[in-house]
């Protein structure tokens, strides 16, 4: 079997392996949002760290920002902790810096797993992660992308990399061939799907 995508991106940013699995990957993005984010900067400081590669980073406040009241600004922060995370992320951003910011109030604030492809900053063949769950989605523009915790969140800034195994492949072997022109059939089985074919060709319009 050749290489997948996901073989040819997970070699191509491989720093190290042990016998174990265990993997340390260089991470091309860095998306940065303010819930896990405070504590990572916290134990830079702590540990007299810098960031190790600010242009990597593309920041934005978006689990706590609210979707209206944006005319009050700040005031419209209500909740004193989203208030305290907000405002925590804007000082780090100022100390440590990033590729680009979109702060709370900013045009070009969004979800954190979204911005990134809408501003170009998650590209095919990158390696992406953020302290979020969605951030695997990436997957669909041909990165490999990883959701992480607030530990990993500042180990990634401290060192540009990521402690990780890499995922087993899975073949999903589908008997499905492609015949002359454009109708696809299944062996021995045709006609159950272009009963199928039918519905959705039917549904769609």
């Amino acid at each position: 079997m050749g290489r997948t995508l996901y073989d040819k991106i997970w070699d191509e940013h491989l720093v190290t392996s042990e016998e174990d699995g265990t993997a340390v990957l260089y991470i091309d993005r860095h998306l940065v949002h303010e819930v896990t984010s405070a504590q990572a900067y916290e134990g830079l400081r702590v540990a007299q760290r810098k960031v190790w590669r600010v242009s990597s980073v593309i920041a934005t406040a978006d689990h706590n920002t609210p979707t209206t009241g944006w005319e009050l600004g700040y005031d419209g922060l209500t909740d004193p902790v989203s208030k305290e995370q907000i405002t925590t992320l804007d000082k780090n951003m100022a100390e440590h810096g990033a590729a680009a910011y979109f702060p709370f109030l900013s045009k070009r604030q969004g979800i954190v797993h979204v911005i990134g492809p809408e501003n170009g900053a998650t590209l095919p063949g990158m390696t992406v992660v953020c302290g979020d769950s969605h951030t695997s989605t990436h997957g669909a523009f041909g990165a490999l992308a990883h959701g992480i915790g607030t530990s990993e969140v500042e180990h990634v800034l401290a060192t540009q990399t990521l402690l990780t195994k890499k995922s087993q492949k899975h073949a999903h072997p589908s008997g499905w061939h492609f015949a002359q022109g454009s109708h696809r059939q299944r062996h021995g089985a045709g006609h159950h799907w272009q009963d199928w074919h039918r519905g959705w060709h039917g549904f769609h319009h």
